[in-house]
């Protein structure tokens, strides 16, 4: 039997990235999010802040006016919801689409259970179709459950893979302070700073009926099993059925050549199909991502005529999606997604 894993998958500065994707030229520059983009405006708060933002000290909550003296010459943009629904349920549906149970905490990080023999690999993986399909990074925490994985992210952040398990707990986590755990935020430490109690490694060995004498019988439990790198091992999503195959391409050069932009999407649309095939499914729509040389970065979707795993009708239909493009500037990425038709037994459970 394969040994059980879960891997935290957390989007790097999730909203600042997003934005970074439609502004390319704000790239390295500090980038704050909030409000409608206006540091003037009271009462609103700073949403997301980029890695060059935050050097200045300025985090998530922090008044739009404290965060404008900290950092003058940041570039301000409104916060855009829309936009992050779009882009965190299309990191989602990639996620889900590699086949094993997703349980979403959010706009920004899931949780990925798998019964596989190497995490590492699973975690580069995502990190290699999250990046190649939408642009955006994200770090990967990987423990044998979800508390372990969350702490384990924050040693992966940014951009990194991190694994957290019994053999290494103490040993990193040991005398960080205790709100280094996930969970335990400042009226807890302080109550445990009370009983003289500072670090994970003195949390993990304190007396269990002095910490429910304290906190109570299942908080006080549960503070001694998160020192002790214990938690939540299971993910609840059922298994999911993949609703979508797809690839896609980031080409070193743009493209500028019609004839090569149709035979990129010629070759990512019958690997796709491959895909398909071999799971013996059928596809019903086919859609087709273009992102120009200036970011820009569209999808359009077409019906099939009947569902099909003819190559020749996918193919052609890819291209009839690609003929819908103005490919008036370079191409810097293209993708073809084929949505695929789903069981009575699988539309029942996802209804």
């Amino acid at each position: 039997m394969k040994p059980r894993w879960i891997l935290h998958v957390d989007l790097d500065q999730f909203l600042a990235s997003v934005e970074l994707g439609r502004h390319p030229e704000l790239a390295g520059l500090p980038v704050i999010v909030g409000g409608n983009g206006d540091p003037t405006e009271a009462r609103k708060v700073v949403t997301c802040a980029s890695y060059e933002a935050r050097e200045f000290g300025v985090h998530a909550g922090m008044p739009l006016r404290a965060a404008a003296r900290r950092c003058p010459d940041a570039t301000f943009l409104p916060s855009d919801p829309a936009a992050y629904d779009a882009a965190s349920e299309q990191v989602m549906a990639l996620l889900r689409d590699l086949g094993h149970p997703v349980e979403v905490w959010g706009w920004d990080e899931a949780y990925v259970g798998a019964e596989i023999e190497d995490p590492v690999e699973l975690a580069e993986q995502i990190r290699s179709v999250v990046s190649s399909a939408t642009g955006l990074s994200c770090s990967v925490g990987i423990s044998d459950n979800k508390q372990r994985a969350k702490v384990a992210t924050g040693f992966a952040k940014p951009a990194g893979i991190y694994t957290l398990t019994a053999s290494n707990w103490m040993s990193v986590m040991g005398d960080r302070p205790v709100d280094a755990l996930w969970g335990v935020g400042p009226k807890t430490t302080k109550k445990l700073a009370a009983l003289d109690i500072t670090t994970v490694w003195q949390l993990a060995h304190s007396d269990a009926e002095l910490l429910k004498s304290t906190f109570g019988p299942r908080t006080g439990l549960w503070l001694l099993l998160l020192a002790n790198g214990g938690g939540d091992d299971t993910v609840s999503s059922e298994p999911w059925v993949p609703r979508s195959r797809s690839h896609v391409v980031t080409f070193p050069q743009d493209l500028t050549d019609r004839a090569e932009m149709d035979s990129a999407v010629t070759e990512l649309a019958e690997r796709a199909l491959r895909e398909v095939v071999a799971d013996s499914r059928i596809v019903t729509r086919v859609a087709v991502t273009v992102r120009t040389a200036t970011f820009y970065t569209r999808t359009k979707l077409r019906k099939l005529d009947e569902p099909t795993t003819d190559a020749d009708v996918i193919v052609a239909a890819a291209l009839r999606v690609l003929d819908l493009f103005e490919l008036d500037r370079p191409v810097r990425l293209l993708g073809v997604r084929l949505e695929l038709q789903m069981s009575s037994a699988a539309r029942r459970e996802r209804a």
